[in-house]
C-alpha cells in the first residue's frame, strides 16, 4: 500500500494527516468548513484515502491552518510515492464547475513549481479568504515536489473556481500517481531518479 502518516506541530497549528494513494475512506476536520469541503472533494476526485485532523489559530484567521495542511498533505504525498517506481508521473484535467472552467496539469517531478493563473473576482467565500487557495497549492507543491500549472479559463463565482481547482488538481494527480503498466519496474525519468 502506498500510504503515509504525517504529523506537524507548531505554535500555530497541530495537524495529523493520513494519506492512501490507492483509496479508502476520507474524514476531514480542520476547523475551517470551506477547507474541509475542498479536501473532501480532493480525496473523492483523486480516489485517495484521506484522514485529516487539524487544530490551528483560527481566531486569527485560516492562513496558518490552510498553509500547514498543504505542507503536510504534500509531505504525505511524497512519502507515499517512495522512489516513484512505476508511476505515470504526468497528469492533466480540464474541469468544468458550472460557469467555471479550470485546467490543472501536474508533473510529479521532484521540482516544486506553481504556475497560478486563477484570478479571484472576490476576496472571500463565506469567511474563507480566496487568496488562501493559492497559498494551499504553493505549500502542496513545495513539500511534495510537484510542478503544477493551474489556469482559470472561465468563471466568476469564487466557490466554483476554487472547487474546480481542487477537483482538477486531484484528478490530475490521480493520473500522475497511477501505475504505468508498461513501465512498472522503471523510475519515470531518464536520470533514473526523481
Amino acid at each position: 500500500m502506498r500510504e503515509a502518516i504525517v504529523e506537524r506541530k507548531t505554535r500555530e497549528t497541530q495537524i495529523k494527516l493520513a494519506l492512501n494513494l490507492d483509496g479508502g475512506a476520507y474524514q476531514v476536520d480542520t476547523g475551517c468548513g470551506f477547507l474541509n469541503h475542498m479536501l473532501e472533494l480532493f480525496a473523492a476526485h483523486g480516489g485517495f484515502g484521506l484522514q485529516v485532523q487539524a487544530a490551528g489559530d483560527v481566531e486569527v484567521d485560516y492562513h496558518h491552518t490552510v498553509e500547514d495542511v498543504g505542507i503536510v498533505l504534500g509531505q504525505a504525498l511524497r512519502q507515499a510515492l517512495g522512489d516513484m517506481r512505476g508511476v505515470a508521473r504526468y497528469g492533466q484535467q480540464l474541469l468544468p464547475m458550472d460557469e467555471a472552467l479550470l485546467l490543472a496539469v501536474v508533473d510529479v517531478s521532484g521540482r516544486a513549481y506553481l504556475v497560478y493563473e486563477a484570478p479571484m473576482p472576490a476576496a472571500k467565500v463565506g469567511d474563507f479568504d480566496t487568496e488562501l487557495a493559492e497559498e494551499f497549492m504553493q505549500a502542496l507543491c513545495r513539500s511534495a515536489g510537484l510542478t503544477l500549472h493551474l489556469r482559470l479559463l472561465a468563471g466568476h463565482n469564487c466557490h466554483h473556481i476554487i472547487e474546480a481547482m481542487f477537483k482538477a488538481t486531484a484528478r490530475a494527480l490521480r493520473q500522475a500517481v497511477r501505475f504505468d503498466e508498461q513501465n512498472l519496474d522503471k523510475i519515470p525519468s531518464t536520470k533514473g531518479v526523481i
